[in-house]
């Protein structure tokens, strides 16, 4: 990734989160790949798709249970979702059950559809995937 494509997708996960303090940091030596952060605290790791004609990322976050609000009246996928809310400091973010399915859910800004919430019970840990085409950058 350019510093270009860096820029934008910085601008693009601002807007899309509504949260100016995260950013998106180039890893040294590594082209494919960049580092997003919340100020100083690293959340997730973007990662270049180019297997189709068109260039594409997918912004992985893994969310583990030592992050999440011990409380006993918040359970699975509220906690997420709580987790999110403060991490991003943005309350209009949701986790939606998915129907037919326990292994994921949808998660969204608003009404805003943005990404896939994996659910590992075995680990007890998530995995927040979002992909960004290049057309969402323009």
């Amino acid at each position: 990734m350019d510093v270009q494509e860096i820029r934008k997708l910085e601008s693009y996960m601002r807007r899309l989160f509504g949260n100016a303090k995260l950013r998106v940091v180039p890893r040294p030596k590594k082209d494919d790949c960049a580092e997003v952060c919340v100020g100083e605290e690293s959340i997730g790791e973007l990662f270049v798709d180019d297997d189709d004609e068109e260039r594409s990322y997918n912004f992985q976050m893994p969310i583990l249970p030592k992050n999440l609000d011990s409380s006993p009246n918040i359970q699975g996928t509220k906690k997420v979702e709580a987790y999110l809310k403060r991490l991003l400091s943005n309350t209009l973010i949701r986790v939606v059950p998915r129907p037919k399915k326990d292994d994921s859910a949808e998660v969204y800004v608003g009404e805003e559809f943005i990404g896939v919430l994996f659910i590992d019970d075995k680990e007890r840990s998530y995995q927040f995937n979002l992909a960004i085409l290049a057309i969402d950058l323009e």
